[in-house]
């Protein structure tokens, strides 16, 4: 179950941040904030990641169940 709330959380971000939605992009500052701490830019590429991590990460929780 932590699986599917990881991806939500993954595409919610991803879909915010490959077509730039203003409304949710400044709602989702802190995870930005938190991503640059790391060392990352929150852009268009990465969402774009966080968009394809989505169905994989669903996947690979279907697949392998206990993780």
């Amino acid at each position: 179950m932590i699986t599917v709330a990881v991806a939500l959380v993954l595409g919610a971000v991803g879909l915010a941040y490959a077509w730039p939605i203003d409304a949710l992009v400044n709602v989702l500052q802190p995870v930005t904030d938190a991503i640059a701490s790391v060392g990352l830019t929150m852009d268009r590429e990465l969402g774009f990641l966080c968009l394809f991590a989505c169905p994989s990460l669903l996947a690979i929780g279907s697949l392998l169940p206990g993780i």
